[in-house]
């Protein structure tokens, strides 16, 4: 966890363009799912549109949630909570938060992300 911080913190810095390729999290219809240190998104009017899980999708177009899409330095900061530790490799969520948390989850949808970059961005994180 915390050499993933190290390297997405780099990736955040030097890279700018390259971080907000990677962890964007998706609408639901117009309201963007929001990064935390618990997934709890939940499809009615009281959801906050939180989630824990790297790209998640927004379950509800509620007023609350974001505008724009979180990324990678929005996931470290606020869903792996700066030292690594938390939501690493899996993430973690309420009990009746969306998605509920798999095995690995957060490591494979960054290395998900991570494979979608071109090949020249590829060699820039490698």
């Amino acid at each position: 966890g915390k050499d993933f911080v190290q390297f997405a913190k780099a990736v955040g810095v030097s890279h700018p363009d390259i971080d907000n390729k990677v962890c964007g999290t998706k609408p639901h219809t117009n309201k963007y799912a929001q990064y935390a240190g618990k997934t709890n998104n939940k499809n009615s009017t009281d959801n906050d549109l939180k989630v824990a899980v790297c790209g998640a999708t927004a379950t509800f177009a509620g007023s609350s949630g974001r505008s724009t899409a979180h990324v990678l330095k929005d996931f470290v900061r606020e869903t792996l909570e700066e030292d690594g530790n938390g939501n690493w490799p899996t993430s973690t969520a309420e009990t009746d938060g969306t998605p509920q948390p798999k095995t690995n989850d957060n490591a494979k949808a960054v290395a998900g992300d991570l494979t979608k970059l071109t090949t020249e961005e590829k060699t820039i994180v490698a």
